[in-house]
């Protein structure tokens, strides 16, 4: 008996207002796959996640390239965030004014993995933009799903500490689809390389089947240059709209 996908789309075209981001997209991807999801700025991979998120909410963690961090509350509120659906309401606004005893070990030793001890009880505000990536990373980890979505989860990151988070996060998921501008990590840590250009998807096979200078190939094919891109501006979700074609 064949299982059924994860996720599945068939012809799917995504719209921002009247603007078609992605056209026809035909995707499967199923449990236990580790994905990587590449492309210059702009094509696409931030509406692709946000799309897959749609499909499966109740079994994913998604990392937002924009982090949607609350500003004035601590690191630890943020990461905190996460477990909301499962720890309840009462619980949650309790934890506002005290932190309740089993879930501050948990994430007190998730900030310790994240190299964030020593910044657990800053506000949000006041850590630099690779603090709050892995602020971000903490929470999609704290809300301990099967499926984790990143979108340039880990760019602002030293790239050591980058290599050692990213090993981790596909360790503590069962399948993952993640988008990169760091080509090398693709072909380091994925099982599987999707390439967004020109409105759709360009590649889509095996990573042992790839190498750099292919990889550089398919960029130049978007027109973009075989620099590594930068992330996309955009944050996710806002606006978008998924229609079948």
């Amino acid at each position: 008996m064949t299982e059924t996908p994860l996720f599945q789309l068939q012809a799917q075209s995504f719209h921002y207002g009247a603007h078609c981001v992605l056209r026809d997209i035909s995707l499967t991807i199923r449990r236990g796959e580790k994905v990587a999801l590449l492309g210059p700025s702009g094509v696409g991979k931030t509406t692709l996640l946000d799309g897959l998120y749609r499909l499966r909410p109740e079994l994913s963690a998604l990392q937002p390239q924009s982090g949607g961090l609350v500003e004035l509350l601590s690191a630890y509120q943020n990461i905190f965030m996460g477990g909301l659906g499962r720890i309840g309401t009462a619980a949650a606004l309790w934890n506002l004014l005290r932190p309740l005893a089993a879930e501050r070990r948990a994430i007190e030793a998730l900030a310790q993995r994240l190299g964030l001890e020593h910044r657990l009880w800053y506000s949000v505000d006041k850590l630099s933009g690779g603090q709050r990536q892995r602020v971000a990373l903490g929470r999609a980890l704290f809300r301990r799903q099967p499926v984790f979505l990143g979108d340039e989860p880990l760019s602002s990151v030293d790239p050591l500490q980058a290599h050692q988070l990213l090993s981790w996060v596909l360790e503590q998921h069962d399948t993952a689809v993640v988008s990169l501008h760091n080509r090398q990590l693709a072909l380091n840590f994925f099982e599987r390389v999707i390439v967004l250009g020109n409105g759709g998807i360009i590649h889509d096979g095996p990573t042992r089947e790839l190498s750099q200078s292919q990889l550089d190939q398919f960029y130049q094919q978007t027109g973009s240059s075989t620099s590594l891109p930068s992330p996309a501006a955009a944050s996710a979700g806002e606006g978008w709209v998924i229609r079948t074609s």
